[in-house]
């Protein structure tokens, strides 16, 4: 249970902010270019909000869990004075003079946007005076242009604020990643370096690979860190992979659906580098404490078998279970052997050492103004790599593995980790800007179509049209949560 909730809050506080920055991108250039913004609202506020804020006559109003208010509207007359009717025979209604409404009444003033927080955690939104949206709200549709409304600016002031959620996204990522890489620098391990190798899924074990390889190159080209492996491999589908394997070079020719396949298996890594078994605490009480195991130990051979990676050695545990077996441990640079009794689960009760300083890294520090560079340049990079791997999304696998907020959430740690959760809202702002952009209805992208569209043919899409889109594209909208929300479901009772 308390690692769900450290899950969930991260995900609540991340999208928070990433909901937060997109939505503040659209009030910007909205306000930029003099169009009023209604509300502006952090999660969603169905009947009523946990505060409200409004700045009235010079100073700020607040309103604690106050019941939302309909629009004050009035029916439209016809030239005889009579209300008219729309073809369900419906009263056609209009915003109505706001003079008529009490001195209290926050609608009175439209002119300032009214702030607040909603209470369900799932979103926010930025309600902007005139925008034709998913809500086809009639009274917009019904009611003349007016000066401050954004259908009354040009096709070209309407695509910055469109495209601002998008904008601000994509800088957040850069500015994120720059304050991580100035914050903390960069440390990486060249392939080369794992001089234990790499472990691998069983995908790529059926496909070839075998624990302890290390990957020399991809269709001749050469892989220096183990993220160029994954996105030549894995990403781009390249399929001749020169692995090193005891000393000598081994070409291993993968199938072209190979990234399917991971995706069928719903495989969680393609490579692991393995790491020295290198003692760092005994628990007290152990079979470590009972054998005379200290800090600095580092086991080198276990049941008659010479091996140093903690992921064999793991693995031969497991299968000793109450069992006593020989040990052979480097104390010193000198070997020691004993024997130890293996416990009931399979451990031995030590705790292990921070394997990195072991491996000869590649660390590199950033100073302030070498920061952002380097993080515009991780953001592309991240897209660069999303982009390449979406098109498995339109697989039969990649449909299979589609996740909704519980695969997002199963992405951060079970333990609060500052640097970690930056580096995951960095990398989720990318993928949520990425995502509004695409050509469908309903999203940012699909009005940049709309007006695409506009600038070129010199007319706007009729009413009817647009209706047509956006329900179409709320349809499509829906139907991915679901289908992506269901997979978690699955995979929850699976």
């Amino acid at each position: 249970m308390e690692t769900f909730l450290i899950k969930a809050l991260q995900l609540i506080l991340s999208l928070s902010i990433l909901v937060f920055v997109h939505e503040l991108g659209h009030f910007g250039f909205a306000r930029l270019f003099k169009v009023r913004v209604d509300k502006f609202y952090l999660f969603f506020n169905p009947k009523f909000s946990l505060v409200r804020l409004k700045k009235i006559n010079g100073k700020w109003q607040v309103r604690w869990f106050a019941p939302n208010l309909p629009d004050h509207l009035q029916p439209l007359l016809d030239a005889e004075g009579l209300p008219k009717h729309d073809k369900k025979g419906k009263p056609i209604m209009v915003p109505a003079p706001v003079e008529q409404l009490d001195d209290n009444d926050w609608r009175k003033y439209p002119e300032t946007t009214e702030w607040g927080i909603g209470w369900l955690p799932l979103g926010g939104y930025c309600k902007i005076a005139g925008m034709v949206d998913e809500s086809m709200d009639p009274a917009v549709l019904n009611s003349e242009p007016q000066a401050w409304e954004y259908r009354s600016r040009p096709a070209w002031q309407r695509l910055f604020i469109i495209t601002g959620g998008v904008l601000m996204n994509f800088i957040t990522a850069i500015v994120l990643y720059g304050v991580l890489l100035f914050t903390w620098g960069q440390e990486q391990l060249p392939v080369q370096n794992a001089y234990l190798g790499y472990d691998y899924c069983e995908t790529a074990l059926k496909n070839g690979f075998q624990n302890g390889d290390i990957v020399l190159a991809v269709n001749g080209e050469a892989v220096h860190l183990e993220k160029d492996a994954l996105e030549k491999i894995v990403i781009e589908g390249k399929q001749n992979v020169m692995v090193r394997r005891d000393s000598a070079d081994t070409l291993i020719v993968l199938p072209k659906d190979f990234g399917e396949q991971m995706l069928a298996a719903e495989e969680k890594e393609f490579m692991a580098v393995r790491v020295p078994f290198v003692i760092d605490q005994v628990a007290d009480d152990s079979p470590a404490a009972a054998a005379g195991l200290q800090a600095g130990d580092s086991v080198v051979g276990l049941n008659g078998k010479a091996m140093a990676a903690f992921q064999d050695i793991s693995k031969e545990l497991e299968l000793c279970k109450s069992q006593r077996v020989a040990l052979s441990v480097m104390r010193g640079g000198v070997v020691v052997n004993d024997s130890i009794t293996v416990s009931e689960d399979g451990k031995m009760g030590v705790q292990l050492r921070n394997p990195m300083p072991y491996f000869k890294t590649e660390k590199e520090a950033f100073g302030f103004f070498e920061a952002i560079p380097a993080g515009w340049h991780m953001m592309t990079d991240v897209l660069s790599n999303y982009i390449k791997q979406f098109r498995l999304v339109f697989t039969k696998e990649g449909a299979k593995s589609l996740g909704g907020f519980g695969a997002i959430g199963n992405l951060f740690p079970a333990t609060w980790n500052w640097q970690i959760f930056w580096n995951m809202t960095a990398f989720l702002s990318v993928i949520l800007a990425f995502m509004n952009i695409l050509p469908i209805p309903i999203l940012d992208g699909g009005y940049v179509l709309f007006l695409l569209y506009e600038i070129i043919a010199r007319r706007k899409p009729s009413d009817k049209f647009m209706e047509i889109s956006l329900n179409i594209g709320m349809f499509l909208l829906f139907a991915l949560l679901i289908f992506a929300n269901g997979n978690d479901i699955l995979r929850l009772f699976r």
